[in-house]
This record gives C-alpha cells, structure tokens and sequence, in this order.
C-alpha cells in the first residue's frame, strides 16, 4: 500500500479544504450533487486532479451523462492546442470509448467523438465509429450524424469508392438530398452517373428540389453535361433527351440547339453537327434563338477552317522531312495511284472557307425566314424577301410563288393584294406580258378582305395595259370589272351565305373613279356621261365626281346639263360636303348669265343660305351681296348685308358688320352707317366686341362733329372695360376729353372710371388681370390691400354699391340710350341750345387726383342723402352720439358718407 502510494503526485491526494467534501462523499459516494459541488470548488485545480476526482465520480455513477460531458468537454479543450500526433489524444479516444460504453444512446457524445475523429484524420477509424453510431442511434436521430459523415467522406484524401458508398446509404436514408450527390459526382468526375442521376430525377415527376431548382435548370445542367462529357457518357439518347426539352422548353430553343451540335461536334461528327446547325436554323422562331444558333455555327467553321490551316502547315513540313529522309515503298505506291482523286484529296480548304461564306451569305434569308415563321401572312416580310434574290429572277419567280400561297388575305398583316401585284411586275419587267396577265388573272379571283384590295389589283391590271398602249384592252377590263354580278349568281351566293368581295366590286368607288377617268381620256362624250350616270345610279358619287361631271359638260358647252348637276349635287348631299358644290354652282351660274336671270340667281342664293349652317352662310351670303352690288339693287345688298349679320356666329359678326358698314359708306355715305353700328352695339356681340364697335362708332361721330354723341357713346362703352385690365380705352376716351371736353366732363370721367373699377372689384372680387398675370399666389390680404390702393373702402363701398344697384332716375342723353348702373355723360346739348350738367350731385374727389393737369381746381360738393337711402341710417345708429357736437364746424372737410352719418346723429 506504501509502495503504491509513493509513485502518486502528493499533490492528487486530497488536501485539508477537501476533507469536507471527502467526508461527504463518504457517506453518501452516489450523490450526483456532492461530486458536482466538489468539482465546482476545485474549478481551479490542476486538470490531474480534477480527472481524479471525475473518474471517482464516473465510477461511482457510471450513468451520468452530466459527469461524462463535462469531463469530455474539458479533455477535449485539454488537447485542442496539442498536435493530432500527442498521445493525449489516444488517451481522449479511450475515454470516448469508455462513455460510450453507457452513452451510446447520446448523440451529443457521439457527434464529440465523430468531430474528434474527423480532425484527426482517422478516416477508417472515423468511418467505422460513425457506422456504429447510426446503429446505437434511433432513425429519428440519424440526421445529426449524416451531416458530420458526408462532410467526412468529402474530405481530400478520401477514397472515391468510400464517399460513393456513404452518399448511396445516405440516399436510402433521404432521396430528397440527390441533388448534393450529383455535385459530389460531377466534382468528383464521375460523368456516367452523374447523368444517370440526373436523368431519373428529371423523369420522376414527384421530384422537388430542395435547392428551389426549376426542371428547366435540371434539364439545361443535364444537357451541359451531356455535351460537355460526349465521350465519358454512354448508355443515354443524348439526342431524343435534347430534342425533348427543344420541344418542352420554348424559351431557351437556341441553347439547346447548340448543345447539342456540339455534342456531335465532340464525338467527331462534324456533318452531323452541320446538319443540326441548319436544323435549328430552320425551325427557331425568334431572332434571338436564331442569334445564338448561328454565331455557334460561324463560330463552328471558323474553328474547323482555322484547324485546317493549321494541319495543311504542319503536313507541308513532315512531307519535306519525309522527302529527305525517305519512304517506304509501299507509302510511294499509294501515293502516286490515289494522286489527284478527289475523295482522297486532304486539302479541302477552299470548301471548308466556301461553306464559312455561303453561311454568312445567307443570314439575311435566313433572318427573314425566322420572322415569317412568326407570321408567314406579313406582306411586308415577304416583299423583303423578294428584295433579298435582287438579280435572280428565278428565285424572285420561287418566292412570289410561295408568298401567294402561304398569305390568306383574310389573316394578312399589310395588303395581300400588292404581292399579286408586284409578281405581275416582275413578269412585266422581263416583258413577259402573257405570265403577266395569268397573274393578274388569277389575282381577281382571290377573296380579299377588303373590296378596295380587289379594285386596286384592276386597276393595276389595266395600268399595266396603258403602259403598253394596249387602251382598247384597258377598257375592256374596266367594263368587265364594274359589271354587276347577274340575278343567278346573287341568288348563288346568297345560298353559299358567304359572300366574297367579287359581288361587291360594281360599287367600289376607286374602280368607278378609274374608269371614268379612261372614259374621258380615252372615250367619246356619250360613253363619259353613261358612265357618270352610272355612278349616280348606284349612289356611290361623291361632291368631287359631281364637280368633275360639271366641268366635262361645261368644256362641251352643255352648260344646262351642268347645271342640273350641280341641282341633283345640292340634293343629294348635305353640309359640309355640299359646300363646295353650292359655291361652285353659284359663281358658275352668275358668271355665265349675270343679270340675265337674276331672279333665279336670287332664289338659287336664297335656297342656299337656308339650307347653311351658321359657320358656313358667310362666303355664301358675301356672293349674294355681290351679286346685288354688280346686277342688282344696292337696298337689297344692304338687306343681304342685314341678314347676314345677323346669321353668322358671334365670332364673325364683327368682322361682317365692319364689312357691312363700309359697303353702306360707300352707296349711302356716313351718315347711313349709324344705325348699323346702332344695331350692332345691341345685337348681341360679345363684350369685346361691343366695345370695339363702340370706340369706332365714337371716332365716326367725332369725325362728323358730334361730341356729345361721342361722349354718350364713350359712357355706355365705359362699363365693358375695366381700368386696370384695358387701359387704351381709358386713355383714348382721355385723350378725347383733354381735346374736346371741359372741367365737368373731364371729372365725370373721372368718376366713371372710379365706378366701374369699384363694380369691377366689389361685384366680381378678381383682381385686374395684369395683377394675376404678375403673381398668381396672392393672398387675401394682398388683394384686400390692393383694393384699398385703389380707393375702396372694405365695408362701406360694398354697402354703398349694393344701395347703388337701382339705376338712377332717368337722365335723357342725345341718342336716347342709358347707361344701367352709371350716371349719365357729364355735359349734353338741349334743345334750345345750351349746355346743362346732367348730374349736379357728384361724389366729391379725394385730394391726389388721377388728372395729369394739376392747375384744374375742382370744385367739391356734396352727396344728396337720397342717393344713399337706408345705408347712412344703418351706419348712424353704430356710431357714437357724442362726435357730432366735437367736428360741427368740420364738415366741409369730410367725405359724403361721414357727412351723412353726423347728419342723422342729429
């Protein structure tokens, strides 16, 4: 026992502090919380004495998974610092093993173990504790111990056999994870059965991968493979698995296409490969399919020329090599029996670079033909077709052919028609004048979607006959295209109840249109009229045919008969097409008889400014006029003037009263002219107008020396222009006062001014234009204020207006007219002769007068109560009583309202 002991450290023996948890242990050596507390007490103990201490503890509870974990974990910090070759970590493995012993049913433990292992590079030792943790572990478990084994077996170093083995297993256990197998065989090259995986996950339809792959992605990485790996994999159809996902996935043709060419291309099977390119060019239908297919396939024979280059180099300098050096006898002998035969010729160069430019000669044909894959009923593509075999006519001939074959007019994008027409040209071009017409032929029994189609094809047709001076033939197919179908083949076709364009064709306005214009070209008067009668007949004319009708009978002097056309135009059509009809038919008519026929030409002008609508009567009734001027009565012209005024729209009223205005100067004199600008300042034109007519009307009667006429006119105008937005009215009527006027007049114009601005700002409450034009984010405030700048008061003006609204009692002025809501014009003439103030009571003028004059005293009165009425009385009782005695002897100082207002207090 002494012996023993003195080969132990004294230092593992148990020490004084220790005597309490020894004694402890003692007496209950099964306790798990007593070894516990003697572990966490000697937490900074040497790791010897602590391994004592827990491999008393183990042995006394051998099935402790807390004991055996904290020991394990502390042991494997111990050698983590430590190289894999110490023989601490042997020491470690054992212990593993010894917990395993009562853990095996722990997965944590095994997975401590497994990771040691793994890191020390044991693989077999590793492999073969991993087998028997899936063994000693529940299934349910074996996901924990899958993830460390695969990473294991995917180790460098690692036999292939071995981690193949393991993923096969590993794939009984979770087929769902063949996708990391299929990496690990393409990263471990084996090609044939990466393949086969990969062909049966895109054949099991119940597949999901977990990767979030699409079988689009599956199916492009298995054609990569395939092609890539031409000569490692066997056993598959490399072509029906490509040509099945040509079909399946439309939207990736052109990648597969070259896949698998180049397939082939890796096998050796250059021909085949070429097959495949053209294949897939004739078959894409999209550009960029076709885009990818033919770069591979130039790219393709620019590689297999440039290698043939490079052969025939390498050839020339072995012959030199072998001449030196010698041949065999045999080698000379075949040499010189096979010379010159082309299939043993090794030099195909020329071919090879024939091929390359024949490729790149063809794109533009082979582009086109992708796009009418896409739509072979696109006119315009077949004609650019035709454009590519410029200076060939055979495949010209090839292509017509084939287009009029292909296009269905009733699907056809563009005009089906010109392709008949352009392969007649063709024929015609060659002066093939027979194929031509068999063409043209064939080309008027297509069903078209549209009549025009057909029309147009003979119209064409019997162009091509002009051309060649054959006229009589020209009219011939116009007679036999405007013939109407006979009752039978109505009643057939009716029958069928599909009825093709060729029924419609005797009513086609184009071919009607061509025909007349051979007629009379080609034709005699008769045959011309018969044709225009037809047209009538079938009510397909139009107002130009009607005027082309008239002037063939008027350069045949049957001017009568033109003149019935035009009657039977005027009837048929209606406004706006018969306005042209209407003016034409007059101004033949007066030109031809004058004043000959007045009366009808007066019923003629009268019937057709009835039948006008307003925005059309105005050249109408301005040729009536004239008329009345050059053959008539000047009255009745100035009747047509009335009328017509009064029947064009108020945007040209204007426009027609100045022209009536200076037709009635002309045949009456001035004077005349007052009571047309009377009756057209209250016909209703617009303000702008009105006062226009009024500054005008103003200039005339000032002319004449009738300034108080001028000045009337001047106050009625007055209230359609504002002061702030139209200021050369102001300034005109200004300049008129300052030439003609006097004191009184001036400030009557004055107050006008100031009224209608008031009224402007009160009844409205806009700014003047030129303010809102300046900025258009003002406030009320700044409007309020700008108010005031003008001299309005807020409250009071607004007060004091609406009184106002009643017009004044009735002020006489020298037309007879008055003004609503403004004071008469200052001076007027009585009828003995003097002048007298039409209104003595005016609203007195602040001190800063608008009057350029500043010498002018104005005189200030005062405002009559009764111009106010109830307003100063309202305003009155809100005062205070007490401030009439204190400005008593002020009022001649104040304004009216203020007056007023101390006026009642008393």
């Amino acid at each position: 026992m002494l012996a023993s002991e003195a080969g132990i450290s004294p230092d593992l023996y148990p020490s004084e502090d220790d005597l309490v948890y020894e004694e402890e242990i003692l007496r209950n050596p099964f306790s798990l919380k007593l070894w516990w507390r003697y572990l966490v007490a000697r937490a900074g103990a040497p790791f010897k004495k602590r391994s004592v201490i827990y491999e008393r503890a183990l042995k006394a509870l051998p099935g402790s998974y807390k004991l055996w974990h904290a020991y394990l974990r502390e042991r494997l910090d111990l050698v983590r610092s430590l190289p894999i070759s110490h023989p601490a970590y042997e020491s470690l493995d054992n212990t593993f093993e010894r917990a395993l012993v009562t853990m095996h049913k722990m997965p944590r433990i095994w997975i401590m173990y497994l990771t040691s292992l793994t890191e020390q590079r044991l693989l077999t030792r590793a492999r073969r504790t991993f087998d028997r943790a899936l063994r000693a572990l529940p299934v349910t478990q074996h996901d924990r111990i899958w993830a460390p084994y695969l990473a294991l077996v995917s180790l460098p170093g690692v036999p292939v056999e071995t981690s193949l083995r393991v993923y096969r297993r590993y794939l009984l256990f979770d087929p769902s994870h063949i996708e990391d197998f299929i990496d690990f065989l393409i990263t471990s090259q084996r090609w044939q059965e990466a393949a086969e995986r990969l062909a049966s996950v895109l054949n099991d339809d119940s597949f999901h991968s977990i990767k979030g792959k699409t079988r689009h992605q599956l199916w492009l990485e298995l054609c990569d493979l395939l092609t890539r790996h031409a000569t490692e994999v066997s056993g598959l159809k490399v072509d029906a698995i490509i040509r099945g996902g040509i079909r399946r996935f439309t939207d990736e043709v052109g990648r597969l296409w070259t896949s698998l060419a180049d397939y082939y291309v890796r096998r050796g099977l250059y021909e085949k490969a070429r097959d495949i390119f053209e294949e897939g060019l004739n078959t894409v239908t999209t550009v960029r399919d076709f885009s990818v297919i033919f770069e591979s396939y130039a790219q393709f024979e620019q590689s297999a020329l440039s290698a043939k280059l490079e052969t025939v180099e390498g050839s020339d300098e072995e012959g030199d090599q072998d001449e030196e050096n010698g041949k065999d006898g045999i080698t000379k002998l075949t040499k010189k029996f096979l010379h010159g035969f082309w299939l043993n010729d090794d030099d195909d160069v020329d071919l090879r670079l024939a091929r390359y430019e024949n490729l790149l000669e063809r794109r533009p044909e082979l582009l086109n033909s992708v796009i009418l894959r896409q739509n072979p009923h696109n006119v315009k593509e077949w004609h650019n077709r035709v454009k590519l075999f410029e200076g060939n006519p055979a495949r010209q001939v090839l292509t017509y052919t084939e287009a009029v074959r292909t296009v269905d007019p009733m699907k056809a994008v563009g005009k089906p028609h010109t392709l008949w027409v352009a392969f007649a040209k063709l024929y015609e071009s060659h002066n093939d004048l027979e194929n031509a017409t068999k063409i043209f032929e064939k080309a008027v029994q297509v069903n078209y979607k549209a009549v025009d189609n057909l029309a147009s094809v003979w119209c064409e047709w019997a162009e091509m006959m002009l051309r060649h001076k054959n006229f009589k033939k020209a009219l011939e197919l116009m007679r036999r295209a405007t013939a109407e179908p006979s009752v039978e083949v109505k009643r057939r076709v009716a029958a069928d109840g599909n009825e093709p364009v060729q029924m419609k064709l005797h009513k086609s306005l184009r071919l009607w249109s061509f025909y007349v214009d051979l007629e009379e070209s080609l034709g005699t008067l008769e045959s011309t009229r018969a044709v225009y009668e037809r047209i009538l007949d079938l009510r397909i004319a139009t107002p130009q045919i009607m005027l082309n009708y008239a002037f063939l009978l008027e350069e045949h002097k049957y001017f009568e008969d033109a003149f019935k056309v035009y009657e039977r135009g005027v009837k048929i059509f209606k406004y706006p097409h018969v306005k042209d009809i209407w003016v034409t038919y007059l101004s033949k008519f007066v030109k031809r008889y004058g004043k000959t026929k007045l009366e009808r030409a007066r019923e003629l002008f009268e019937h057709a400014v009835e039948k006008a609508p307003a925005e059309d009567v105005k050249p109408l009734y301005l040729q009536y006029a004239k008329l009345e001027e050059d053959y008539g009565l000047a009255k009745r012209a100035m009747k047509v003037y009335d009328q017509a005024v009064k029947a064009v729209p108020n945007g040209e009223k204007l426009n027609m009263y100045e022209i009536y205005i200076a037709r009635a100067a002309a045949f009456f004199g001035v004077p005349r002219t007052r009571e047309i600008y009377e009756q057209a300042i209250e016909s209703g034109l617009p303000d702008k107008d009105v006062k226009t007519m009024c500054m005008r009307y103003a200039e005339l009667e000032r002319s004449l020396g009738e300034i108080d006429r001028a000045r009337a006119i001047y106050v009625f105008a007055s209230q359609y222009a504002d002061p702030r937005s139209d200021p050369d009215f102001w300034k005109k009527w200004k300049d008129f006062e300052i030439q003609h006027g006097n004191e009184d007049t001036f400030r009557e114009m004055l107050r006008i001014s100031r009224s209608v601005s008031a009224s402007y700002s009160q009844t409205h409450f806009i700014l003047p234009e030129y303010l809102m034009q300046k900025d258009q984010k003002l406030n009320l405030e700044e409007a309020v204020d700008t108010l005031k700048r003008a001299g309005v008061p807020e409250d009071e003006m607004a007060a004091l207006e609406r009184q106002l609204a009643p017009a004044p009692a009735n002020v006489p002025v020298s037309d007879g007219s008055r003004v609503m809501n403004f004071v008469s014009a200052g001076v007027e003439s009585q009828p003995d002769g003097r002048k007298v103030t039409a209104n003595n009571e005016d609203i007195e003028l602040p001190e800063e007068s608008d009057s350029e004059d500043e010498n002018i005293e104005i005189a200030q009165k005062d405002v009559p109560a009764a111009v106010f009425g109830d307003l100063a009385r309202n305003v009155a009782e809100d005062q205070d009583k007490g401030a009439a005695a204190e400005d008593n002897g002020s009022n001649s100082n104040l304004g009216a309202l203020e007056r007023i207002k101390r006026q009642r207090r008393r």
